[in-house]
């Protein structure tokens, strides 16, 4: 007998933010996976459990999350944001496509959620509003160099990046590499948008140019977004500062 699993994404953090649709899918599971701070976000009842692991345990979490599915669970895999956005969509869908035969069996359910780029965007505008990309900086699955490419061409083509997994303990370096390799092929006025805990109690939203962007201000919880050379701040009238890319850019239609 085969059973369902669930990957859902809780959104950016506030509770508003979690899609009815991944409601659902909590209140039709059994057992839930994930990381510890991202299972402490549901409001479980007594019936159903917690199998909490560390953040750096993705393959093994999805191997044991279909494992109880293929016994007939109705499991839920817990992520931050969007699941399938640098989380764990990727890595039930790997493990299935690496696992047992019988896993092949099992029904699948990816529910969308709102990411950490959508929901620091919304808080300063419409930085997003062209053409863009999201690049992960953690280099513990593929080589910095690929990084660096990635961030060369980004850049070189026009795109408004989407940074992940800024820094780390581990990593204390690479953001603030990231930034020199990017001011070689960006106007130092290119508004740069650190955003911790985008919707959260304890968010902070900062703008600086790229000229002066610094890598002290952003930890692990924060996502940043890096203008084209087209992304425009809005000052003046006593609000907040306003960012955005114009929807066309020169020379194409309108």
């Amino acid at each position: 007998m085969s059973g369902i699993l669930f990957v859902i994404g809780t959104g950016p953090g506030n509770p508003e933010q979690m899609t009815p649709e991944a409601h659902s899918a909590v209140s039709a599971s059994t057992d839930f996976f994930g990381y510890g701070p991202y299972l402490d976000r549901l409001q479980l009842g007594a019936h159903q459990n917690r199998h909490p692991s560390d953040n750096r345990e993705e393959m093994r979490r999805a191997g044991d999350a279909l494992t109880m599915a293929a016994g007939g669970r109705k499991v839920c895999i817990v992520s931050g944001g969007d699941p399938g956005v640098f989380a764990m969509a990727a890595a039930g869908c790997e493990a299935i496509d690496t696992g047992p035969a019988q896993w092949r069996s099992i029904e699948l359910v990816v529910v969308p959620g709102i990411t950490a780029m959508l929901a620091v965007a919304a808080r300063v505008g419409a930085p997003l509003g062209h053409d863009f990309c999201a690049i992960s900086l953690s280099d513990n699955l593929k080589s910095w160099d690929i990084i660096e490419k990635r961030l060369t061409l980004a850049a070189k083509a026009g795109f408004v990046i989407a940074l992940y997994n800024p820094v780390s303990k581990a990593r204390p370096w690479q953001l603030g590499k990231a930034f020199e390799l990017l001011r070689a092929h960006l106007p130092r006025q290119t508004p740069v948008i650190f955003g911790r805990a985008a919707g959260r109690p304890d968010e902070r939203i900062i703008i600086q140019p790229l000229g002066d962007a610094h890598a002290s201000v952003a930890d692990m919880a924060t996502c940043i977004i890096i203008g084209s050379p087209e992304t425009r701040i809005i000052s003046g009238g006593g609000r907040p500062e306003l960012v955005y890319t114009p929807r066309s850019m020169a020379g194409g239609n309108k």
